[in-house]
């Protein structure tokens, strides 16, 4: 199940909202945890018994853990720890580079290992690191331990981030999940932030996302430069407006329920370097690498050396958790570089530059990595690279190209714009009265947009969410 859907919409949030806010508050968490095993099970029933052991697993490996570090148990504190680290990476590793770990030894080796191609289990990787960080935070004293299960598992299984984030740390909402503030004003702005997110999906990501499967796939030597260029423009719009416009939904979602999630986005194309552009895309992701592998490494505050292997190490990881494949891997290894280049030698420079020019440079070089991490493979990647360069490809200009730009120009020029500040501050301005409240514009204007999204949807034969895969 997913938020842009019909039944999510219609059925599932309408049932339980209703239920949510008319249940004594002793039994909200409860029924958040049921709802949300539901939501799971829609798609992947057999799955959510492997959430359910997660859930169970954890839960007890927390109190373990507490209870060893208040008995100044070192020893058995370690162990636990470990191995409770152990279990979590091996079911997430199992799962998702089982196959790309046998195929690879199939390829080196003189063997054919033989296996079956197993389901990703949607949402695994949020919630496994969901569930780490508060293991982790627990092992280190930095949270109290969570006895009471039910709340455990309503963190780990929230349905409003369960399959796509923000990854949300135990730290952040171990209070929320005993009292959380629940208003009329907060759930309007709830409803805004959901609204505004699913326009985002719904009317922009689905459109200029059909443009990029078209032209993607055009055999290599069909595609010209201009068809290659707008391909790879339509998917860095379609992969910001899906992403952040299910983020959008979730901190919604969870203000309508009480929750003050984090923002996992903020404007990342109008980035002025790569190191920006990190901070501004999927924050919570980058928040928890940098707090649970750079920092623990040593961060920036070791010998030059040491600090190359930090932040190699945490790209190759976070292009890992991406995906199993090597384009991944690549693409973790290309930011990596980047940010290493930018932090020693090309940030004193750039900052010489006018802003527009910073931003060029970042938006393209972005470009480049979306090309590695849409393609299968790495050969894919390269074909589409030189297509872009005109190697190997159709020309400069052809008709193809010439249709795609006339028939997306006016929506690509919508993306461009929505992808910055511009339209919100705009929005804002003529359409918040007294600063604080929405005025009859800004609810003529959202409701459009819902009505627009489901008008969408009814006839909708394309509706995919990109990050499903991860």
């Amino acid at each position: 199940m997913i938020f842009s859907s019909i039944f999510f919409l219609f059925v599932f949030l309408p049932i339980t909202l209703v239920l949510y806010f008319i249940l004594p508050w002793k039994l909200k968490n409860t029924l958040l945890l049921i709802v949300s095993l539901i939501f799971y099970a829609w798609g992947e029933p057999v799955y959510v018994f492997l959430m359910l052991f997660s859930i169970v697993f954890n839960y007890i490996s927390g109190i373990e853990i507490h209870r060893y570090r208040e008995d100044n148990k070192q020893s058995l504190l370690r162990f636990s720890f470990w191995f409770t680290v152990a279990v979590n990476l091996a079911i997430l590793g199992f799962f998702k580079y089982y196959g790309f770990l046998i195929t690879n030894l199939n390829a080196i080796l003189p063997v054919d290992i033989p296996y079956k191609e197993l389901a990703l289990p949607v949402g695994i990787s949020f919630y496994t690191f969901q569930t780490l960080s508060y293991i982790i935070d627990v092992y280190k004293g930095e949270v109290p331990v969570q006895k009471n299960f039910i709340n455990f598992g309503t963190y780990v299984t929230m349905f409003p981030q369960l399959i796509a984030g923000p990854i949300v740390r135990y730290a952040d909402i171990d209070a929320q999940l005993a009292r959380r503030n629940l208003s009329l004003y907060k759930f309007g702005h709830g409803v805004a932030w959901f609204l505004r997110g699913l326009g985002k999906k719904v009317l922009l990501a689905n459109n200029i996302g059909m443009t990029f499967d078209a032209i993607a796939a055009i055999a290599p030597d069909e595609r010209s430069v201009l068809t290659a260029w707008i391909g790879c423009l339509a998917y860095a719009m379609q992969i910001y407006f899906d992403f952040s416009g299910y983020s959008d939904m979730a901190v919604g979602l969870g203000k309508m329920f009480g929750f003050e999630f984090v923002r996992n986005f903020n404007y990342p194309y109008i980035s002025k370097s790569i190191t920006d552009f990190w901070r501004r895309w999927h924050i919570s992701l980058g928040t928890w690498f940098r707090e649970y592998v750079y920092i623990p490494l040593g961060g920036n505050r070791v010998s030059t050396l040491k600090h190359v292997r930090n932040i190699l190490v945490v790209w190759m990881l976070t292009g890992f958790w991406h995906g199993a494949a090597w384009n991944f891997m690549l693409w973790g290894l290309y930011y990596g570089l980047i940010l290493l280049l930018e932090k020693y030698f090309l940030a004193p420079k750039l900052e010489k530059l006018p802003d527009i020019v910073q931003q060029i440079y970042s938006f393209i070089l972005v470009l480049f990595g979306w090309v590695l991490f849409f393609s299968p493979t790495l050969p894919d990647a390269a074909r589409y690279l030189g297509n872009m360069f005109g190697i190997g490809g159709h020309g400069f200009i052809d008709s193809t190209g010439l249709y795609y730009l006339a028939g997306n120009l006016i929506l690509l020029v919508i993306c461009f714009f929505c992808a910055t500040p511009v339209v919100w501050k705009k929005f804002r301005k003529f359409s918040l009265k007294a600063g604080t409240y929405p005025s009859v514009t800004a609810t003529v204007i959202y409701a459009a947009i819902f009505i627009f999204s489901i008008a969408y949807l009814v006839n909708a034969t394309y509706n995919p969410f990109l990050y499903f895969r991860f």
